[in-house]
Parts: structure tokens; sequence; C-alpha cells
């Protein structure tokens, strides 16, 4: 049963963390690590989801770090099927499930019995999954589903706006660059036409044509004419 006043020392803790700003691997790193100690159980580990595969990125220890790595190289295990359902998937006890799999076998030789994948969800996608261990037969009650995705649903609150804000960041860079091309190439144009008697036009065609023959951008072309007095 998870421990509601550790979960929510754990959860302003992290939420406090979180806002300081950490890498994602970092965020996952802090949420397997938060939710092992609020649910008491042996480790957790985090796993990525992207173009419908699940890729291992971090774990608390050695033992559930392997069986992540298991599930990610066969594409089978609670986490898989979490993030394809969108819903959390848990097992009680290994040993009583049917089907025999890598994943199971390595599982029981690790010691570990009870198992739960806990999908990290933003507006009905998921980008990941929370993987659970425990080595004691353990039902998975509402609380500890429930802690669990409180602590999920704060790392992916700042995993989709870190990524919001380094698209935007990306997105700024590219219209500076942009803009800074523009004014590079207008020196250029200017230059051109000034020596050469030409049109703006016919100096932009010049610097085109030059670029093209010689497979460099525009920018390098311009920026050559306008610092190193280059003429095509």
């Amino acid at each position: 049963m998870a421990d509601q006043k550790l979960l929510t020392q754990a959860s302003s803790e992290f939420a406090r963390t979180l806002a300081r700003g950490f890498t994602v691997g970092d965020v996952f790193h802090d949420l397997a690590g938060r939710a092992a100690a609020v649910l008491a159980i042996d480790g957790a580990g985090v796993s990525a989801w992207r173009a419908d595969r699940i890729r291992f990125v971090t774990a608390v220890d050695e033992r559930c770090a392997a069986l992540e790595q298991v599930q990610a190289a066969d594409q089978a295990g609670p986490g898989v099927d979490a993030c394809r359902a969108g819903k959390v998937v848990s097992v009680t006890d290994l040993r009583e499930t049917p089907e025999s799999s890598r994943y199971q076998q390595a599982a029981l030789r690790a010691g570990i019995v009870a198992v739960a994948g806990v999908p990290l969800g933003h507006d009905s996608e998921c980008i990941g999954v929370l993987g659970l261990y425990s080595s004691q037969r353990r039902d998975w009650a509402a609380d500890d589903m429930d802690a669990a995705r409180v602590l999920a649903d704060l790392a992916t609150g700042y995993v989709v706006n870190a990524s919001e804000l380094e698209r935007q960041r990306r997105l700024n860079e590219q219209l500076r660059e942009a803009l800074d091309n523009r004014i590079v190439i207008e020196q250029a144009k200017g230059i051109i036409a000034a020596e050469r008697g030409i049109s703006v036009d016919d100096a932009f065609e010049m610097l085109r044509r030059h670029a093209r023959s010689h497979a460099a951008s525009l920018r390098t072309v311009a920026d050559a004419v306008v610092r190193l007095g280059l003429r095509p």
C-alpha cells in the first residue's frame, strides 16, 4: 500500500525539483526512484515510447535495468502493453501467469514476482511508461496505482512542457537565422548591384548561380561577398 504521507512529501519535492529545470533523463530517473520509495517496492524503471516502440531510459538499479532492456529488446512486457492500451497493466504474481516469455523468465530469475506498467500519457498520447517491480506477490491496490499516476503525471507534464519550450527555442533560432541570412544576402545584392551597375534582381541571380555552381549555400556566398570581397 502506498505511503500517503510519503507521497505528499515526494510530490512536493518532485514539483520543486522540476521547477528548477533538469534534463528529461534526470526527471525520469527521479521519477523511478520516488515511485519505488513511495510504494515500498524493490525497484522501478522508465522507458520512452516512440514510433510504437519502447526504449529503455533509466532504472533505479541494475536488476530493474536488465528487465527494462529485455522488454525493449523483445517489445513485450507490461510496459509495452500499458503504452499500447493507454492504461495501467499489472501482474500480481508472474509465477501464476500461464504463458512463458523471456521477460517473465528473466524477472523470476532476478527474484521479481509482481510487475506493473504505468503509462506516461498526455492528451491521449503515450510518451513513456513507469515500470514497477516487487519481489513479493502484490495485488497493486488502487492506492498504489493512484500514487504512481500522481508522480507519473508530474514527470509527464514537465517533459511535455520542456519539449514545447525546446520546440519554440528551435523555431526562434530558425527564424533568427532566416532573418540574419536575409540581411547578409541583401547586403551582398546591394554591393554587386552597385559595383556592376545592374539591378538588385540581376545581382541576386548572380549570387544564386554562383551558389549552385559551387554547391554552396546562398548565405555562404553572400557572406563571402560582404566579408571576404568575393565577386561572383
